[in-house]
């Protein structure tokens, strides 16, 4: 059983970075477009505060979440978009604060749950390590189409190590999601962190491999930037096919950015969620065993949506 402290943490700070980025914007810079089509940047933050109510309910309420559940299977194709729709609609300065005290009540609720505990989710129950990683994740993805709508760069930081190693964990799922059988061997994926340490995932003399920055493996598995843009390497075929389907969120696969795209902090759409039943504490590194995605109320690219992984 992992402490969910330090991703507690790390999803702290990456909150608070974004909120000083959008804390002094104007009311036009909120209404600035974003690289998700039909999203603005007040959009973006809206998601964020809705998907942050939904975590606060599904550790604090089972069954107001069930029932919020019933209303997503209900609407699949509107029930995320509705929910951003009535954030973006509120006064800029009402959004923030909603925002604020939606995160802030989650932060305590995820610090106080028992040790061990499940949470329900859009998929199998989560631990407060993976609830607290699946919204790191989010955050930081929509923070970089917010990033991007304004023109800043954001800074990468080792906080990405929960995101990578979503993407690593979702191999499976990638590959199950476009119907294809996934390799049964397991494979070695090699990333460099922004602070310039290896972060290393499988068995060292796998064949199938991955290496390259950690940085361009989130982009990719979030599916925010296009292979040929980003610094990846493949060694053998099957680790070759994962990274051209590579997909860390939840949801029908979605067309991703087409070559030649903005990076982040200048547009690239990287946004969160992954997908539901992600759990830190599920067994399969790169491999077998992978569990199907991170777990938030949308994921990420736009073309496509479901309940747990908007495509976004």
């Amino acid at each position: 059983m992992s402490d969910p402290t330090p991703v507690i943490d790390d999803l702290r700070e990456e909150s608070e970075e974004l909120d000083a980025l959008v804390a002094r914007l104007s009311p036009e810079q909120w209404a600035l477009a974003t690289p998700a089509p039909g999203w603005t940047v007040a959009h973006q933050i809206a998601h964020l505060a809705w998907t942050d109510r939904s975590a606060l309910l599904a550790v604090t309420d089972e069954d107001g979440f069930r029932a919020l559940v019933e209303k997503a299977l209900a609407a699949p194709g509107t029930f995320v978009d509705e929910g951003a729709e009535a954030g973006a609609a509120l006064p800029p300065a009402d959004l923030l604060a909603d925002w604020r005290r939606g995160r802030a009540a989650l932060d305590s609720a995820l610090r106080q749950a028992p040790p061990g505990a499940r949470f329900p989710w859009y998929g199998p129950p989560m631990g407060a390590a993976s609830m607290a990683t699946a919204r790191l994740m989010e955050t930081w993805a929509h923070g970089l189409d917010v990033a991007g709508a304004l023109g800043v760069s954001r800074s990468a930081t080792d906080r990405l190590r929960h995101v990578a190693r979503l993407g690593v964990r979702t191999r499976d799922y990638a590959f199950l999601n476009r119907g294809i059988t996934p390799p049964a061997e397991e494979f070695r994926v090699e990333l460099v962190s922004p602070s310039g340490a290896t972060w290393a995932y499988g068995p060292e003399d796998a064949a199938q491999r991955v290496t390259g920055p950690a940085l361009d493996f989130c982009l990719l598995t979030t599916q925010r930037a296009h292979r040929a843009d980003l610094a990846l390497r493949a060694e053998g075929a099957d680790a070759d096919r994962w990274l051209d389907i590579a997909q860390a969120f939840a949801g029908p696969p979605g067309p991703g950015r087409p070559p030649g795209g903005a990076g982040p902090g200048s547009g690239g759409d990287v946004t969160g969620g992954a997908g539901p039943g992600t759990d830190a504490d599920v067994t399969g590194g790169a491999g077998p065993g992978t569990d199907p995605a991170a777990g938030t109320a949308s994921g990420s690219d736009r073309a496509g949506r479901a309940p747990g992984g908007d495509a976004r």
